[in-house]
């Protein structure tokens, strides 16, 4: 596969930018971004052109900038590859980022922007007017240097490996072998992955000081007083406040964590464990070896299309197209960064998935979610406005988690033996929920480091573990497991390099559940629901567009218990 000569699906559309043009140097760029700067609007129907050129030049910019990204993910030994990241980051953007807000004032400032059509427009002129509001021209060196900083975190987890059953093996895949039957082996395994862990923890520590201080610059360059508030105004949170993020961390804690203690004292019934630890957390209840769903990545892939395609045919065709084109790069290899991902191309239309699969249940999961990302990136490749494809992440997620759930009615094409695809379904409602008090605590945590600038590490250290206790399981044993616990928030990438971008994930988690329940009642309504709320991009606020799928943008304690509730029976049923 060659990713740096992928194939370019819709270029034929290209009318501002030539379709030859690529993004090499500034001064190659800076005449595209001079001609729209320059240009006389003298009607509405030139501002309307003057929108759509600009909207293709954030296209071929994004997808330069988007392939440069994932040429350095799947190989982080490639020199090259990171040389022209790096001249991307470090040389382009900061003077793109400056032409970028003169444009936007040009766009707010423009007499006929009140004659444009609100329906289709008001999105994208509410984020740009929120976007000319923020700008601060001593941010753009602070953001080249927060990103740079930023990407220390990912070139570590990366180098870091294990050595278990005489390989070496990242920490990642290791932590597939916590399914495994035997438990001596299990909590070798555990102590091995967490002692790995700290080796950095000094680095890291002083690595998020660094970048602590500098974000919280850019929210006093902005004339916040810290950078939660800052940073809540820069996602575009229009539709929702600080107080529903803490309305989910309260009914997270009230009405979800019960229910993971019941889980897990029937895990330890099941097991016949005198306390529950850590390291069996994973491994299945009925004691039987992990489940395996597929055999290889051409295995995964074939499977996964035929599920997507029960669904609704256009799912199952995106991911096909990704294949055939070269879009998917899944396996997991030594020298490829960690994680998984999908990467909208603006150009092409075709989004790009990346990750690292094993042959483990939480690999398959992995491509449903993605393949939800992709599908949803697909269903809008049509928008020329940025901000419509460009969807918030409550949606995005909703539509990646959703199809975690979607999918699940035809998993029998992973699983043929019911059995295993009954283990199958346990472990991902187990998931749905378990996943949910992890992310209230690394939300409310953010909360807390944001708020409090000043703190200094040993400070950190005991408000994480305040907070984490919060909502951790009353039945799974942590004793003499403490200095684990005390840096645990360091395997979470978001919270390095993508700050307060994690709370969605759970938001669209409720989400997905109340999608589900809608499709046990009546699969037609809910799909067709699910299909328009994804082709809406970011064309409708965040609240509309739940609303769209059929649910509610709720977190509420009686909503969330409702939605516990269910889950509860469905798994009930499967016990």
């Amino acid at each position: 596969m060659n990713l740096k000569t992928a194939t370019i699906l819709r270029e034929e559309e290209r009318t501002f930018v030539p379709r030859e043009f690529k993004v090499t140097t500034w001064s190659r760029l800076k005449p595209y971004y001079n001609e729209l700067l320059n240009r006389p609007i003298c009607s509405r129907e030139e501002l309307e052109q003057w929108l759509k050129d600009k909207g293709e030049m954030d296209a071929v910019v994004s997808e330069a900038f988007s392939w440069r990204y994932i040429n350095v993910t799947v190989d982080s030994s490639d020199e090259r590859a990171e040389e022209l990241y790096q001249y991307a980051v470090q040389k382009l953007a900061p003077k793109i980022t400056s032409f970028e807000n003169e444009l936007d004032r040009k766009l707010v400032e423009c007499s006929f922007i009140t004659e444009l059509d609100p329906s289709k427009y008001y999105i994208h002129l509410r984020s740009i007017r929120n976007a000319v509001q923020l700008f601060r021209q001593e941010n753009i060196p602070l953001a080249t240097s927060i990103q740079l900083k930023s990407k220390e975190y990912v070139k570590i987890f990366s180098e870091m490996t294990i050595g278990v059953d005489g390989k070496q093996m990242t920490l990642q895949k290791a932590s597939s072998l916590l399914e495994a039957t035997d438990r001596d082996y299990r909590e070798a395994v555990y102590h091995k992955i967490h002692q790995r862990l700290l080796q950095d923890t000094t680095h890291l520590e002083d690595l998020f000081d660094e970048l602590l201080k500098m974000r919280h610059q850019m929210a006093i360059n902005s004339g916040f007083e810290n950078f939660r508030d800052f940073k809540f105004r820069a996602l575009g949170r229009f539709d929702y406040e600080v107080q529903d993020c803490c309305d989910f961390h309260d009914s997270i804690k009230t009405e979800i964590v019960p229910l993971i203690n019941e889980l897990n004292r029937h895990r330890q019934q099941s097991l016949q464990l005198e306390q529950l630890r850590p390291w069996d957390l994973f491994v299945d209840p009925s004691g039987s070896d992990p489940l395996s769903p597929f055999e290889n990545i051409d295995d995964l892939v074939d499977k996964s299309i035929i599920c997507l395609n029960r669904v609704h045919p256009e799912f199952g065709r995106t991911l096909r197209l990704m294949r055939q084109k070269g879009h998917l790069d899944l396996d997991s290899r030594q020298g490829k960064r960690p994680g998984g991902y999908n990467m909208p191309l603006h150009i092409s239309g075709l989004p790009f998935i990346f990750m690292n699969a094993t042959t483990s249940l939480s690999d398959m999961r992995t491509l449903m979610h993605e393949g939800g990302h992709a599908v949803h990136s697909y269903l809008t490749r049509d928008y020329k406005l940025k901000t419509a494809k460009r969807v918030p992440s409550e949606v995005a997620e909703l539509a990646a988690m959703g199809m975690e759930l979607l999918t699940m009615e035809h998993w029998d094409i992973f699983f043929e033996n019911p059995e295993d695809l009954r283990r199958a379904k346990i472990a991902q409602l187990e998931y749905v929920l378990k996943v949910l008090p992890w992310i209230a605590t690394i939300d409310k945590f953010q909360h807390w480091i944001y708020t409090h600038p000043e703190q200094d590490q040993e400070e950190r250290k005991e408000n994480w573990l305040r907070i984490m206790r919060e909502f951790n399981s009353d039945e799974v044993d942590h004793s003499e497991l403490e200095h684990y616990a005390e840096h645990l928030w360091h395997k979470q990438l978001h919270i390095f390099e993508v700050p307060f971008y994690y709370i969605e994930y759970g938001m669209a988690q409720l989400g997905a559940i109340a999608l589900w329940k809608k499709y046990r009642e009546n699969p037609d309504e809910a799909v067709s629901n699910f299909l328009g709320a994804m082709k809406l991009g970011y064309t409708r606020n965040v609240r509309e567009i739940y609303q769209t799928a059929g649910i509610e943008f709720n977190f509420s304690r009686e909503y969330v218990s409702q939605l516990g509730a269910f889950v509860k029976e469905e798994l009930q049923a499967l016990l």
